[in-house]
């Protein structure tokens, strides 16, 4: 009799664990489910979101209708791999990031250091390109961003904007004043890919520049009262 108790006790465990790990299993699976985000054959209004911002920025020609398919897919890929992001298609919490597409499962760190690199490029956009037009602040924050791509310039958004002599509002102290929405969110579209400038890597005011090198620069578009140039 108590055999056959200390079988049914194991059994009775055994069961429990079972059900443990299941129940383990599941809410892991459901956490990279989350995880995962938009994907392929996702709907909704995040989707929407990414379509809008990718079109803006030239990733996506399709429609903005919600529907996460193969265009938007390629699209995302194409953002990845022009952001130095993992490329597979998936809409994951950094990606959503990069975009400026806010989600409870980005991490802290890495919205941190987003915006703190959104705040100083806002900051240089304030004190260089205030009252230009909106699409000429986002080139200047494009122009710094190229920068950053250029083997020739420093590898950091920081390091591009405090070289020596580069930009006069570093000079003058005006990277010091607070930006306003605007340029903060001309900021945001350079770091997501957005750039009006052609890839500029240069810009200047012809009216009142004074360096002969700047003029030699080929032009790529004029934008408000600044002319960008490779």
């Amino acid at each position: 009799m108590k055999i056959r108790k200390n079988k049914r006790k194991i059994f009775l465990v055994f069961v429990m664990i079972v059900l443990m790990m299941s129940i383990i299993a599941y809410i892991f699976l459901r956490n990279n489910e989350v995880e995962a985000l938009s994907k392929y054959g996702s709907r909704g209004d995040e989707v929407t979101q990414i379509q809008t911002k990718l079109k803006r920025w030239g990733y996506y020609n399709g429609n903005i209708d919600g529907i996460y398919g193969s265009q938007t897919q390629e699209a995302v890929r194409y953002f990845q791999r022009k952001n130095g992001l993992t490329v597979d298609g998936i809409a994951g919490p950094k990606t959503l990031a990069a975009m400026g597409i806010t989600s409870s499962s980005s991490s802290s760190s890495s919205s941190s250091s987003n915006s703190s690199n959104v705040n100083l490029l806002a900051r240089l956009i304030y004190g260089e390109a205030r009252g230009e037009p909106y699409t000429g602040q986002v080139a200047v924050g494009a122009v710094v961003m190229n920068r950053v791509k250029s083997s020739s310039f420093p590898n950091s958004i920081s390091g591009v904007i405090y070289q020596s002599g580069a930009f006069d509002a570093v000079k003058d102290g005006q990277i010091n004043l607070t930006p306003d929405a605007t340029a903060k969110k001309a900021a945001q579209d350079a770091i997501n890919g957005w750039d009006p400038s052609y890839g500029a890597i240069y810009y200047f005011n012809p009216s009142t520049a004074t360096n002969k090198w700047i003029w030699s620069r080929p032009m790529t578009v004029t934008i408000g009262s600044h002319r960008f140039c490779k």
